[in-house]
């Protein structure tokens, strides 16, 4: 695995990234390292590109230039350079477990057959075995009780642990969430970010979208403020939260009534956690 140049193992390289989309440029020349049980927030306004970002990490998207690093794993893009061949990507997206904003549950499937489904198709796991993962990852989400519930009969909330849930069954080195809160009504928000913080809290490498800034002030270890595709700052979550340096970053931080109220808020959640 590669070495920052400090002794800390990298999960996650990004190398000179850029995407366009026809004339369109999303992402502009990205880089940045994210270490071995790191956690990295990406932060900015919508449309800034971070959704995109975090799509070419999973290649979902064709990076059009730069390198993507995964572990061992490395493909570099541009000069005409395609996207690896399926079996190779099928691979390489094992390794990564992605969380969206819509849950995008099999709505025929319970809980329980939703998170087995992976294990058992994907990395070719008997039944029995997939179902004692799948009955220990709701166990983990607070989901006990839900294994044999449809997604309809899940509150959103629910629904998107049990996504997080069956992301976790594949075993993955990295998990990306994007935006993962924001189709939730805000009493449903606090147990979703319950269940991540405690990822984050058990060392799983992470990287997290998101406008909730006071989870980002607890839970990051880092964070990179994104704007027009571009990287303009990144610091420790107390750096960008509490004393930004770039006047954009400032601005967009203003949105969230400063840094004493993120506090604040961020102390009502651990509370309602607790």
């Amino acid at each position: 695995m590669t070495s920052d140049g400090n002794g800390k193992e990298v999960m996650i390289r990004i190398t000179d990234l850029h995407k366009y989309f026809g004339d369109v440029q999303a992402v502009r020349g990205v880089s940045i390292d994210v270490n071995v049980g790191e956690v990295l927030f990406i932060i900015g306004p919508s449309g800034c590109g971070k959704s995109t970002t975090l799509r070419c990490i999973n290649l979902l998207e064709h990076p059009t230039k730069g390198t993507i690093q995964v572990g061992e794993d490395k493909h570099s893009f541009g000069g005409g350079k395609s996207m690896p061949p399926g079996g190779v990507l099928a691979r390489y997206r094992t390794h990564i477990g992605m969380v969206f904003q819509q849950f995008d549950l099999f709505p025929h499937m319970t809980a329980i057959e939703n998170v087995m489904e992976g294990p058992v198709t994907v990395l070719k796991k008997p039944a029995k075995e997939a179902e004692g993962i799948a009955v220990d990852l709701l166990a983990k989400v607070g989901l006990s009780d839900k294994e044999d519930v449809f997604p309809m009969q899940l509150s959103g909330g629910q629904a998107q642990r049990v996504a997080i849930a069956r992301a976790l069954a594949m075993q993955p080195r990295v998990m990306l969430f994007d935006e993962v809160t924001s189709a939730l009504d805000p009493e449903l928000v606090s147990e979703v970010l319950h269940v991540m913080r405690n990822l984050a809290e058990e060392g799983t490498t992470m990287v997290v979208v998101t406008h909730e800034m006071q989870f980002a002030r607890e839970t990051a270890d880092h964070i990179v403020m994104m704007d027009q595709g571009k990287f303009i700052e990144q610091g420790t979550a107390d750096q960008i939260l509490d004393s930004p340096q770039n006047e954009r970053t400032k601005s967009f931080l203003a949105r969230f009534h400063g840094a004493a109220d993120i506090r604040g808020a961020a102390g009502a959640i651990l509370e309602k956690d607790a």
